[in-house]
């Protein structure tokens, strides 16, 4: 009886510690390194706030609380309910992955080309900077309804990669490619400035995207 009631104990003790790791453990949004009113005019602050504050923190909450669920169904043992938040997890952990790289790929600093490794890799791959920005762009204005476009790393064939993804899914756990420069395309990015001109914000974006971070993922994708 004394040892039944010690394991009850032990058990429970167990899950009010994961429990408690879990808590300790949940997302936040992150800050930025520069001011909502720091890439204008190339992206308004009102848009930035609003996307900042707003929609990526919201993926922030849904993607705590989807997580929350799935620790009460993995606990419980009910493998059913854990797979219907595949859906949740997914949208809200792609839209916070998403948009954690998208805020360090812009910078009010940026623009220009890159240089050193990934400029090179771009113009021998690519041909030049400009057939790269064609590519990636249309690759973007091709997006049908929301979603991303990206330039990844492909570890199997170590080259660079232009993909699109629909919605909030992240790239590297749906493609496999590794991550280092996204380009949103959903309207709550450029609407309020650019109504529904998605190619003129495609042009804007280039003056403020930052080369030193994408490089910087592209060194350590290798």
């Amino acid at each position: 009886m004394a040892l039944s009631l010690c394991n009850a104990a032990a058990r429970r003790w167990a899950v009010r510690s994961v429990t408690s790791t879990c808590a300790a453990q949940k997302h936040t949004l992150p800050d930025l390194s520069y001011d909502y009113g720091a890439l204008a005019p190339h992206i308004a602050p009102e848009i930035m706030q609003l996307h900042h504050s707003k929609h990526h923190q919201t993926y922030v909450n849904n993607l705590n609380v989807a997580e929350e669920k799935l620790h009460e169904c993995t606990t419980k043992g009910d493998a059913s309910g854990a797979i219907a938040l595949g859906g949740a997890l997914k949208f809200n952990g792609g839209g916070h992955i998403n948009h954690s790289i998208f805020w360090q790929n812009l910078s009010p600093n940026g623009g220009g080309e890159p240089t050193g490794a990934l400029g090179s890799a771009i113009t021998t791959q690519y041909g030049s900077f400009e057939a790269f920005q064609q590519k990636i762009s249309a690759a973007a204005v091709g997006v049908q309804g929301s979603g991303w476009a990206w330039l990844g790393y492909n570890k199997d064939t170590q080259k660079l990669a232009i993909a699109s993804c629909p919605n909030q899914d992240p790239l590297q756990a749906t493609t496999g490619l590794v991550p280092l420069l996204g380009i949103d395309v959903w309207e709550h990015a450029y609407y309020l400035q650019y109504k529904n001109v998605r190619p003129d914000y495609l042009k804007a974006i280039w003056n403020v995207v930052n080369w030193e971070d994408v490089s910087s993922r592209y060194q350590n994708a290798q």
